[in-house]
This record gives C-alpha cells, sequence and structure tokens, in this order.
C-alpha cells in the first residue's frame, strides 16, 4: 500500500470517527499515526476524497464525507487520480463489474464513480474492499470494465461472461 493510500485511509477514518475541524488538526493526527504530512498535503487529499466542511449541531464546522452528492460532478481527472490510486483489479460478469481496492477504500472509489457520470453506470455499491458496479442496458458489463480498467491505467483483466 502506498504512503498516499494509507494517508488517505487514516485521514477518512479520523473524520468519519471524531470532529475534525481543521487541516492542522490532520496533520496532528497522522503524525501521531506515525504518517509525517504536510497541511498542503492533507489539503490535496481531502480534496481527492471530496472531504467538506459541514455545521455540526453545536455550531462548529467540521470535515465530512458525503456519501452521496448526485448534483456535484467529480472531473474525469479526479476520477483517473482515485481509479490509479485505489483500483487493483477490475472483473466482470454479464452487466455486473467488480472492482477490487485495499481494504477500507472501495467507499472512495464508489463516490467518485457515483459522481462522475461515466457512461453506462447505472450506480454502484461498496463494501469494505469491493465495489459491485451496475452497466445499464445500453452497456455490458465487459464494456464497462474495460473502460474503468482504462481509467485506472490497468492492462487487460479478467473477464467473465
Amino acid at each position: 500500500m502506498s504512503v498516499k493510500t494509507r494517508r488517505q485511509q487514516l485521514i477518512s477514518r479520523f473524520i468519519e470517527q471524531q470532529e475534525v475541524v481543521n487541516q492542522a488538526q490532520l496533520v496532528k493526527l497522522l503524525l501521531a499515526e506515525q504518517v509525517p504530512a504536510t497541511q498542503a498535503t492533507v489539503s490535496r487529499d481531502l480534496d481527492d476524497l471530496g472531504a467538506i466542511k459541514v455545521r455540526t449541531a453545536s455550531g462548529s464546522s467540521v470535515y465530512a464525507l458525503p456519501e452521496f452528492a448526485p448534483d456535484r460532478v467529480a472531473p474525469v481527472d479526479q476520477l483517473r487520480r482515485v481509479m490509479g490510486e485505489w483500483v487493483g483489479e477490475v472483473t466482470s460478469s454479464s452487466n455486473l463489474v467488480v472492482v477490487r481496492t485495499p481494504p477500507g477504500c472501495a467507499h472512495v472509489v464508489a463516490s467518485a464513480l457515483d459522481r462522475s457520470a461515466v457512461d453506462g453506470l447505472i450506480g454502484t455499491v461498496a463494501g469494505d474492499d469491493t465495489v459491485l458496479c451496475i452497466a445499464g442496458e445500453n452497456s455490458s458489463g465487459t464494456q464497462l470494465a474495460e473502460h474503468l480498467r482504462r481509467l485506472a491505467g490497468i492492462d487487460g483483466g479478467l473477464s467473465h461472461g
């Protein structure tokens, strides 16, 4: 696992498990896990993860990872970065595509795919290290898998169906 992948996994976990109010706090939390990072690096990671600031009931502003934001479309370059960094394998069967990621990373890939408006992709379901992608009626799992492999920079791959 790359340093960037580990760092982004930790940032996601921190945001999900506690109130993170600023980037400096993330830098300190990462350092406590023996993962040094600059504030600029953390800023880029937050952007890659799609993190946003939300106001809590107490009125403070904290980072959050949006689970579903259909109105926010991910740029193709961001999708390529996410896919290239987090996707290890893409397989297909009929109209279904399975995307494998490192443990704890599937939600990041699924969110980027859902926000990307990829042709032929109806939607995704994310587990811990697996994303299930559903191809639309005018597409096949094989076609969608080939497209996702290209985005991730993966040559070939297993395809069934």
